[in-house]
């Protein structure tokens, strides 16, 4: 994984295709996540692909809708490989939240969305060529008119403009989405984008897709439309007959644009797509997917890579209570151990495969992360956890306070731990041994806000490391939070 893309500092890998890698990374100077797009290595000779990977930004960049991913920025890497910075999808996609039963008004609520996204690139004439769940992403929203979660369209490497659309020749799409004329190799227009999202609300509506072609060529000849009703999920007849034109095999017989869909889709639905829409599905999952809080600056050589936020009491790691840590009680660990006996009220968090735990104050309660990390440089999922009062409460600039457990694969302790320049004091290195652990811990004061950074890796199997970063306000809690981890299994 590399440690920065451009000026942009790299968190970790979302996820790649066959002709490019999506990274998540963050904008130290807007203070942001992104998204950054990199065409795949194998690809960076071929000219035809890397002109389609630039035509997305550019077609994306004609776009002004917040129904459609926003391209920020492009680049070059060294090697020569394209990049383009978007924004950053932190609920994940449509994909992701197929398991979960929609209302009819939450499933329509997406379909607007959606079809506004689609009618402002047909607006700019553009075609999209590839709605499917994969595509639809899903972002929070905190501003002052809207909240909650916002459906966008991503991923236009098969979009091309519409002036452009009668060459056309080469075969694309998802076989299941895709419009027949477009599997057919046909000259596509706005339709073929309808029918796609015509096929997307079938899904939607009747938790089933219309079709299950395992070919494009399937996608040639689909055959008939199955019923829209059963008696568990009833539609009203006009449902059924709007659903059927949306997905007519001959495009003439399809509505005219995209709203006009949409429009009669609602009409149809009735007073089912005046029902409530924020309801859990479409209500935001703060452990979905996660930014993470702003990356730790790296030593030169040798130290851990950047602490990613993820996605029960059992044995206490002995390394936790080193001797070198008795100075963090110094000046109040004795008052705020009294102060724990009289408070009941701290928790304990545990990861979500019950590998790592933490006991913590119990106003740590703003931002749990529990579903793991991929360190960078691996493909493998290791448990992790992060606990804090905000989800940048590792930020350089914060003086909010949290704690971040995650493991890594190693046979050895690192040469270095991360650093910390916002902290006017870096303690010195302490390596230990006991119970069988090695460890190395280093502890920074007076830092932003005045708290406390501390940083420990402790080697607690033969092959496996625990990584622990704890940013407190004071001393006393810092070393509590410390002495409260456990590990489970290992």
């Amino acid at each position: 994984m590399p440690h920065r893309l451009g000026r942009y500092a790299v968190r970790r890998r979302i996820g790649s295709g066959g002709f490019a890698t999506v990274w998540l990374a963050y904008d130290e100077q807007l203070d942001s996540p992104v998204a950054i797009k990199v065409l795949a290595d194998n690809w960076t000779e071929d000219h035809q692909i890397r002109q389609r990977f630039l035509e997305e930004g550019r077609y994306l960049r004609k776009v002004e809708s917040p129904h459609v991913v926003s391209v920020y920025d492009a680049g070059e890497l060294d090697d020569g490989r394209p990049y383009l910075v978007m924004s950053y999808a932190d609920q994940g996609t449509l994909a992701d939240r197929l398991d979960v039963e929609l209302t009819p008004a939450q499933a329509l609520e997406v379909i607007r969305q959606v079809g506004a996204g689609l009618q402002a690139l047909h607006d700019r004439d553009i075609l999209h060529r590839d709605v499917k769940p994969a595509n639809v992403l899903f972002r929070s929203i905190d501003g002052a008119e809207e909240r909650g979660v916002r459906a966008m369209l991503g991923d236009l490497g098969l979009g091309k403009s519409l002036d452009m659309s009668s060459r056309l020749t080469m075969v694309a799409g998802t076989p299941t989405y895709v419009a027949p004329e477009q599997a057919a190799a046909q000259a596509p227009d706005a339709r073929a984008d309808q029918y796609s999202l015509a096929a997307l609300s079938f899904l939607l509506l009747t938790g089933r897709a219309p079709f299950t072609h395992l070919s494009l060529s399937d996608a040639m000849n689909p055959g008939a439309l199955p019923p829209v009703s059963t008696p568990e999920r009833p539609f009203p007849s006009a449902v059924e007959a709007v659903l059927r034109r949306g997905l007519a095999h001959d495009r003439d017989d399809r509505y005219p644009s995209v709203t006009a869909f949409v429009d009669a889709l609602a009409d149809a639905l009735g007073p089912a797509a005046a029902g409530p829409t924020a309801q859990t599905w479409l209500a935001r999952d703060p452990e979905l997917t996660q930014a993470g809080p702003r990356p730790t600056p790296q030593p030169e050589e040798g130290g851990l890579p950047e602490p990613a936020l993820p996605r029960r009491r059992g044995r206490r790691l002995g390394v936790l209570t080193l001797v070198g840590l008795v100075a963090l009680v110094v000046g109040g660990g004795a008052g705020y151990a009294a102060q724990r006996q009289l408070a009941p009220t701290d928790r304990t968090v545990s990861d979500a495969t019950g590998t790592l735990s933490v006991t913590v104050p119990a106003d740590w309660d703003r931002a749990d992360a529990r579903d793991g990390w991929t360190p960078p440089g691996t493909d493998t999922s290791l448990p992790a956890l992060s606990v804090g009062t905000s989800e940048d409460w590792a930020a350089q600039d914060s003086d909010d306070e949290g704690v971040f457990l995650g493991l890594l694969s190693s046979t050895e302790l690192p040469e270095a731990v991360p650093q910390h320049p916002e902290c006017d004091t870096a303690g010195r290195t302490i390596d230990d041994a006991r119970d069988g652990d090695t460890s190395k811990t280093v502890v920074y004061a007076d830092c932003t806000g005045g708290t406390v950074v501390v940083e420990r890796v402790v080697q607690v199997s033969t092959n496996t490391l625990l990584w622990v970063q704890i940013r407190s306000s004071d001393r006393a809690t810092a070393n509590q939070v410390l002495d409260d981890v456990r590990t489970h299994g290992l």
